[in-house]
């Protein structure tokens, strides 16, 4: 009878085990594959426009520049974020400072791109989800059928999210492209400190957007 309890134990145990093993292979898998899944990348194609998302100066709009210098679209869009309050303060007190909506232009036409070429929205852009109901109206607007949309690699995944919430029911194709000038290494995100802190912000805005938020 001893013998006869021992060997369920001893399966348990091996069960237990082998679970416990199973966990640990997911989760280092899923551990590896964060930074490429918080980067996806579709294949370019040539389209009726490029959406730059606002939030750097250079590394956004360089990559539009170069998109367009080879073909891809003719049009560029770049939107303007608000701004910080302190900015206000220098312009009523007569000194000008640009915006990162004057500067991601001055780079663009920098870079080759002529005035005539750019798109720029006079709404004021709260967060991603205001950008791509922006990106919604001027699909409507111009009848475009594909948009490039430009923007850091980790920022991509929520983009996806995004656009599949306004888009869907719609036949309008959006191909994400993470700028070549963003340092990030998705391969290698958790040796890198910028990284590190790219993905630790996204998560929860991702998050939020699953939960029907938007940020």
């Amino acid at each position: 009878m001893p013998a006869s309890n021992s060997m369920p134990r001893g399966r348990s145990r091996r069960t237990i085990t082998v679970l416990l093993l199973l966990i640990i292979a997911i989760g280092g898998y899923v551990f590896v594959d964060l930074g490429r899944f918080m980067a996806p990348a579709d294949q370019l194609q040539k389209a009726d426009a490029i959406f730059v998302f606002a939030g750097t100066l250079v590394e956004r709009p360089l990559e539009a520049a170069d998109l367009y210098r080879e073909g891809y679209a003719p049009r560029i869009v770049i939107t303007r974020a608000v701004a910080e309050q302190a900015i206000f303060t220098l312009q009523r007190r007569g000194v000008r400072f640009p915006t990162s909506a004057d500067l991601n232009r001055e780079v663009l036409l920098g870079a080759g791109v002529p005035a005539s070429a750019l798109i720029e929205p006079v709404r004021i852009h709260d967060n991603t989800a205001d950008e791509i109901q922006t990106l919604h109206q001027l699909v409507d607007q111009y009848h475009w059928h594909r948009v490039i949309l430009v923007s850091s690699q980790y920022h991509l995944r929520r983009i996806r999210f995004a656009t599949w919430r306004e888009f869907r029911g719609t036949d309008v194709q959006l191909l994400l492209r993470g700028s070549r000038y963003d340092p990030s290494k998705p391969d290698r995100w958790w040796q890198h400190r910028g990284d590190i802190r790219w993905i630790l912000t996204e998560l929860p805005k991702l998050a939020a957007y699953m939960v029907g938020l938007g940020a």
